[in-house]
């Protein structure tokens, strides 16, 4: 990650970590249970968190597990992830500062690593698959949960059209969301497993219902920019209307992302 990505990244969440511990959609989507019950956490392992945020991911795996590092670029995070789980009585997890790409960790040290919503504002996430694979022990899992984007492996008119699609998403994040990188589609997260010795156990794909005066307002988003956002969703491409199914009431706008969860096992 760049050095100018990184600050980006800083100055976005930096001042955001208690509209963070506040979301829904980070506090209490679907995707949290869901990877409880997915990668069944064991008493005696030791889970890493990456991009934690506000802490939830890691919050709700720390009863279950012998010990939680939650880890964040953004260092203003960690104190809040830490006030969390102090008020959770979570005395198994501690926070650490990480960049995602090159993590400060020893090989084969955690039993899963866990990423949920933070994948896409890494500008390589190859080299984040890669170091997972490098800190996790043989057989440890991998569990990412993030948003998608349209896309296919084919080279055909609709596939060139999806692809188009998936640029358009993203555009429209990254006016959004400036420390947005790119969310991937579902056939490269699956090639991003394969690529690093994992054997993919599980996808999952879950459709959340997105209000638009929200989603711009926790970004800090005013002005003309939230007028670019709101035509941007009503003069869509009919492959990113089909993907986001926008829904127009007046001056409310809801969509719908679509937000896998990858389980993977390193081989």
């Amino acid at each position: 990650m760049s050095q100018a990505d990184k600050q980006r990244v800083q100055q976005q969440f930096g001042n955001k970590a208690a509209d963070y511990a506040e979301s829904a959609v980070h506090a209490q989507g679907s995707s949290l249970t869901r990877l409880i019950e997915l990668t069944e956490p064991q008493a005696d392992w030791v889970v890493l968190d990456v991009a934690t945020g506000a802490g939830h991911t890691a919050h709700i795996f720390a009863p279950r597990v012998e010990r939680v590092i939650a880890s964040d670029l953004t260092p203003q995070m960690l104190p809040k992830a830490r006030e969390l789980a102090q008020i959770r009585g979570l005395v198994n997890l501690t926070v650490s500062a990480a960049d995602a790409e090159s993590l400060p960790f020893v090989r084969d040290t955690f039993d899963l690593l866990t990423c949920r919503l933070g994948a896409h504002h890494f500008p390589d996430v190859t080299a984040f698959v890669h170091e997972a694979a490098r800190v996790l022990k043989q057989g440890g899992l991998l569990a990412v949960t993030d948003n998608v984007a349209p896309g296919s492996t084919r080279s055909d008119r609709k596939a060139r059209l999806l692809q188009a699609a998936g640029r358009y998403m993203n555009a429209f994040e990254k006016l959004r969301d400036p420390s947005h990188q790119r969310f991937l589609s579902v056939f490269e997260w699956r090639q991003q497993f394969y690529s690093a010795g994992f054997a993919l156990l599980h996808e999952e794909n879950t459709k959340k219902a997105i209000d638009f005066v929200d989603y711009v307002a926790r970004s800090g988003v005013v002005g003309d920019d939230v007028v670019r956002l709101r035509a941007m969703l009503v003069q869509a491409p009919e492959q990113v209307l089909e993907f986001l199914t926008p829904v127009f009431r007046g001056d409310r706008i809801t969509f719908y992302l679509s937000e896998v969860i990858f389980i993977g096992r390193l081989e």
